[in-house]
């Protein structure tokens, strides 16, 4: 600067000037640190994108070489329709097999890999096809996405999702599509229904492009299709890290506390279900009455299985007995694994709140398993998310009880939760609801997808920044 005095201001820094030295020693840049943007690293940048992908499947959806027969499609079926992909819940207003043509079918499929899948692998993958650098803000919305602790790698880390979720999906296409060949009343399109039943069994969304609208009543004594199709939904619903763990040590012990957590209960509620269904249903003539002993097993364990995380189903909810749909309820709450494609309050906060619970009953001050003891802030987000889930749920049950009220309520609460949960079981209500009731579930299945997510992301990194801390006061609780 000539002539006169200056200050720096605060967050000013001075540089030396790359040609000082010819240059009187008087002469100085200053340069103002430029703030570093947080708005593409926050959360809710999710919520835009799955607000986009939904709103751009609502406006092609209703487009008439999307469906069969003239004119558009009702803007609330459309909406309805591209909220249930991109959450990959599975819930219809319309007959997909029956309604779509292929290229509508095309367009709900592509949702469904990119919801499933989510957002911010597809964004990150494909910044990397085109060449171009991850910038800081979207690494660390990455990292928080994926619930892995390293910045680094990150780039190979999404290739390596997308890759394994593609050859998984690929691998069940292909068995899908030799027996659908063998199939007669596939209405010559094996290869296309293949496909369509792999990619939305893996991303645990329910839709199905099958013959006759009825999703995979035509295969409850088929071992492969039921076997291929359980196994992709098992895997869509245990998270990518718990396949990366299992398959690196292959020792139970060596596993981490949240890959014991997920195998565990995985185990135990599919063991649930599956004994609460076949108890249930096997004197029931609508469901699995007339099936042999090994066939009801089969189909017990498939329903099981679905029923928590994707809603395929080999029979009819709406003819099941009233207990099994209440079980079903609570596990279609409950959901998959963390940083996977299921829905629900995940089976990893079900478990952080149950050992809390545990170690609380048996005295201890601190929570503990397999000789790791859990974060009290853990225990606390996981508490949180239950709570709100349980708030949410309730809202949303009550508020089609008004919408609705010519159903049964435990009808209306099987729907809500399937909602919520991103499952898509349905006791056939769904097409008869009113106008106000989809849009309840359209809000229901929008916040089961991105709520529970976005609100974790939110409280990752948040420590303990009070300044200072009241004086402690008990309550009396019991």
């Amino acid at each position: 600067m000539q002539g006169g005095s200056w200050k720096p201001k605060p967050g000013d820094r001075i540089v030396r000037h790359p040609r000082e030295e010819q240059i009187s020693p008087v002469h100085f840049e200053i340069t103002t640190p430029r703030a570093q943007s947080r708005a593409l690293a926050s959360p809710i940048v999710l919520l835009y994108a799955f607000i986009g992908l939904i709103l751009a499947g609502t406006l092609l959806l209703p487009l008439p070489f999307t469906h069969h027969g003239d004119g558009f499609t009702p803007i609330v079926d459309a909406l309805f329709t591209s909220t249930s992909a991109v959450t990959v819940t599975g819930l219809t207003t319309v007959d997909t097999s029956g309604y779509w043509t292929p290229a509508g079918q095309g367009i709900i499929l592509a949702l469904i890999f990119i919801g499933g899948l989510s957002f911010m692998a597809i964004a990150t993958f494909l910044l990397i096809l085109t060449g171009r650098r991850l910038s800081l803000s979207l690494r660390m919305l990455a990292r928080d996405s994926y619930q892995v602790n390293q910045m680094g790698g990150l780039a190979y880390l999404t290739i390596k999702i997308v890759v394994v979720a593609t050859v998984i999906q690929f691998a069940g296409f292909i068995v899908l599509a030799v027996r659908f060949s063998f199939t007669s009343d596939m209405e010559g399109q094996p290869i296309w229904q293949a496909l369509f039943q792999a990619v939305s069994a893996f991303n645990g969304a329910g839709f199905s492009n099958l013959p006759q609208g009825e999703s995979l009543s035509m295969f409850r004594a088929d071992k492969v299709v039921l076997g291929t199709m359980g196994l992709l939904i098992f895997m869509g619903a245990i998270s990518y890290w718990v396949m990366v763990d299992v398959s690196s040590f292959k020792r139970f012990s060596l596993f981490t506390l949240n890959t014991k957590i997920v195998l565990i209960l995985t185990a135990v509620l599919t063991l649930s279900g599956t004994l609460v269904f076949f108890t249930s249903e096997t004197d029931n003539p609508n469901t699995i009455g007339d099936l042999s002993f090994g066939d009801k097993v089969m189909v017990s364990v498939f329903e099981s299985t679905s029923g928590r995380t994707a809603g395929f189903s080999t029979v009819s909810y709406d003819e099941t007995e009233q207990h099994t749909n209440f079980f079903f309820t609570a596990l279609m709450f409950i959901g998959g694994a963390s940083a996977s494609v299921a829905g629900g309050i995940k089976i990893n906060t079900l478990g952080v709140v149950l050992i809390a619970v545990l170690s609380t009953l048996s005295g201890r001050a601190h929570t503990k398993a397999f000789g790791r003891e859990i974060p009290h802030v853990q225990i606390q987000r996981a508490t949180a998310i239950v709570v709100i889930a349980l708030i949410v749920v309730f809202l949303i049950a009550l508020m089609l009880t008004f919408s609705e009220p010519e159903f049964a309520f435990i009808d209306l609460l099987f729907e809500a939760v399937s909602a919520f949960g991103t499952v898509g079981l349905s006791t056939g209500l769904t097409p008869d609801l009113s106008q106000g009731g989809h849009f309840i579930l359209i809000v229901a299945m929008f916040l089961g997808r991105v709520g529970p997510f976005t609100l974790g992301l939110m409280m990752i990194g948040r420590g303990e920044n009070d300044l200072y801390r009241y004086a402690q006061e008990r309550v009396t609780i019991a």
